[in-house]
C-alpha cells in the first residue's frame, strides 16, 4: 500500500492508516442488503474516508459460509496487489465499532453532499442510518449517479429500486452514431439498438429492455476492464456489475464488492464477457505466471490467503491458475450457472 500526508506534513502508509486508524462511523449506505457503513479513518494527523463492513451485518448466504464476506473482500485484494495490477481499493480486515469487519479506502469521486453525522440513539438494529440526510451516494466518474445497493450497484433506478432506462446524455460511445445507443448505463456498460455493436466497444448478450423490445447489452473495449475479467476469473467473481466499478479523480479503475469470491465451485457471473474465448494478452499469462508461483504452499500470498479462505477454496485458486495458463484463453460460460447479473448496475 502506498502513503498519505495528513495536514501536519506526516506521512502514513495507507496499510497503517486503515489497521491502526481511529475508525468514526459517519453514516449508513441504507441500500445494502448488508451492514455497509460510511466512515472516516485517522491516525498521526492523517484522516481518509472509508467503507466499514462489519461481519455481523452479513446475511447468510446459501452458498457461502456465515461471516465469511468480509474476509473474502480482503483476499481479493490481496490476489489483485499480488497481480500487479492494482485494481482493489486497499482493504483491511480489523476490529471496529461494530466487530470484526472489512475496512475498504473511499474512492473518492462525486462529493459527497447527502450525509449527515447521526447519534448512536438513531442507530437502529446496532447499525448507523441515514433517514434525514437521505440515501448516501457512492462516488462514480463521469457522471453516473445513482445510490450504492448491496452490491455496488449505481445508475437510475424505478419505483421499485430496479434498473431503469435512463436517455442518453450526449456522450455516445466511441465509434458509434448518437442515435445508436440506446442507453448509457455507465461510462464502462451501454444498450445499443438492434444486435450489433459498434467500435470501442464488446457485445455481452441481448437484453429485454421491455414492451417487447431488445437490445445488446455491451461494456468498454478497455485494457483496464480485460485486466479485470482476467481477475474476476481467477478470484471465481459471483457478482460483477457494471456499479463495482469506480473511477478515481485521476482517472484509475478501481472494482469494489467482493464478498461473493473464491467459492470451491465455479460461481463466475459478470458482465465482462466481451472476450470470453479469445487469447489472453502476454501481460495475463505473464501475471497468471507468476501468481501461480504465489499461490505455492508456503509462500506469502498463500500464507496469507490461509487465514481467510479455506483450503478447498485455495486449491481451487490454483487450479483456476493452471486452466487459465493452460488454455491461455479467456473463459466462456459454463452454461451451469446463471452467466450474466441482472440488473447489470
Amino acid at each position: 500500500m502506498s502513503t498519505v500526508a495528513g495536514g501536519t506534513g506526516a506521512q502514513v502508509s495507507v496499510a497503517d492508516l486503515l489497521r491502526e486508524g481511529e475508525l468514526t462511523v459517519r453514516g449508513r449506505i441504507r441500500e445494502a442488503s448488508n451492514g455497509v457503513l460510511y466512515c472516516t479513518v485517522s491516525h498521526r494527523g492523517v484522516e481518509a474516508a472509508c467503507v466499514y463492513k462489519p461481519v455481523a451485518g452479513e446475511r447468510p448466504l446459501w452458498d457461502f459460509p456465515d461471516g465469511t464476506l468480509a474476509q473474502r473482500e480482503v483476499a481479493a485484494y490481496e490476489v489483485s496487489e499480488a497481480t500487479g495490477w492494482g485494481l482493489v481499493p486497499p482493504t483491511v480486515l480489523r476490529e471496529g465499532p461494530y466487530g470484526e469487519g472489512m475496512i475498504q479506502l473511499w474512492i473518492e469521486g462525486q462529493p459527497l453532499d447527502e450525509v449527515e453525522a447521526e447519534d448512536e440513539d438513531d442507530y437502529t438494529d446496532g447499525l448507523p442510518d441515514v433517514d434525514e440526510a437521505g440515501d448516501l451516494r457512492d462516488p462514480v466518474a463521469d457522471g453516473a449517479t445513482g445510490p450504492r445497493d448491496a452490491d455496488g450497484a449505481t445508475g437510475p433506478r424505478d419505483a421499485d429500486g430496479d434498473a431503469e432506462a435512463a436517455a442518453p446524455d450526449g456522450d455516445a460511445p466511441p465509434g458509434a452514431e448518437a442515435d445508436a445507443v440506446l442507453t448509457l448505463l455507465t461510462p464502462q456498460l451501454a444498450l445499443v439498438a438492434g444486435e450489433e455493436t459498434v467500435d470501442g466497444w464488446k457485445a455481452i448478450g441481448l437484453a429485454e429492455v421491455g414492451e417487447g423490445l431488445t437490445a445488446l447489452l455491451v461494456h468498454a473495449d478497455d485494457e483496464r476492464l480485460r485486466r479485470l475479467a482476467v481477475l474476476d476469473a481467477v478470484i471465481n467473481n459471483g457478482d460483477r456489475k457494471g456499479g463495482h466499478l469506480l473511477t478515481s479523480p485521476e482517472g484509475r479503475l478501481y472494482a469494489i464488492d467482493h464478498g461473493v469470491t473464491f467459492n470451491a465451485d465455479d460461481k463466475l457471473r459478470t458482465l465482462l464477457w466481451g472476450w470470453a474465448g479469445e487469447p489472453l494478452p502476454e501481460e495475463a499469462l505473464t501475471v497468471l505466471a507468476r501468481l501461480a508461483e504465489e499461490l505455492a504452499e508456503g509462500a506469502p500470498l498463500a500464507t496469507r490467503l490461509a487465514a481467510l479462505i479455506t483450503p478447498a477454496e485455495t486449491e481451487a485458486l490454483r487450479a483456476r491458475v493452471r486452466e487459465l495458463r493452460h488454455t491461455g484463453r479467456h473463459p466462456e460460460p459454463s452454461g451451469q450457472w446463471p452467466a450474466i447479473p441482472w440488473p447489470p448496475v
